[in-house]
């Protein structure tokens, strides 16, 4: 099992304070690793919180850590790959507010990621929000005529990324 890289406290503070209230905002996390940012998007009001983490023994630290503060209802954890979480999710009909993904660095996973929302339209809602925190080393690249960036924000080695659906601006 690979070592966890979180995300640090630096640039989760400057996440959540361009993002502010979470009040009723649908919240999904891929590559969930400890959990941190979910449990942060639950405690600021989001609802529902979805955690995506491959790793078995991740998913069931995060249910176990999280289990007495929150309602199972409102935050789920799925200990799945990312393609299968999203084929999931599209097939139970969730949509989010806001999609977040800290996937391992430089392993060629911004752009996969885009790829695979591509494949899953429906998980996020219309004027949503993807942010991927990645290394300032692998920039991503938009193809087509899905996505745009709206900001990008840099903190050391980390960027974070934020984008929406094309068809919102035109």
């Amino acid at each position: 099992m690979k070592d966890v890289r979180p995300t640090s406290s630096k640039v989760l503070q400057a996440l959540f304070n361009i993002l502010g209230s979470l009040q009723e905002v649908a919240f999904l996390d891929l590559f969930a690793g400890t959990g941190k940012v979910g449990a942060f998007a639950y405690e600021r009001g989001a609802r529902p919180v979805v955690e995506v983490e491959l790793v078995r023994k991740r998913a069931e630290a995060i249910r176990k850590n999280f289990k007495k503060e929150i309602d199972s209802d409102s935050y789920i954890v799925l200990s799945m790959d990312i393609r299968r979480a999203l084929q999931w999710l599209q097939k139970k009909n969730h949509s989010f507010d806001i999609i977040f993904a800290d996937p391992p660095y430089e392993e060629g996973w911004p752009n996969r990621i885009l790829d695979l929302l591509k494949e899953a339209p429906v998980i996020l809602k219309d004027n949503g929000l993807i942010i991927i925190e990645h290394s300032i080393r692998e920039p991503i690249i938009i193809q087509g005529d899905d996505f745009i960036v709206t900001d990008s924000r840099t903190y050391g080695d980390t960027n974070l990324t934020f984008l929406k659906k094309k068809e919102v601006f035109e």
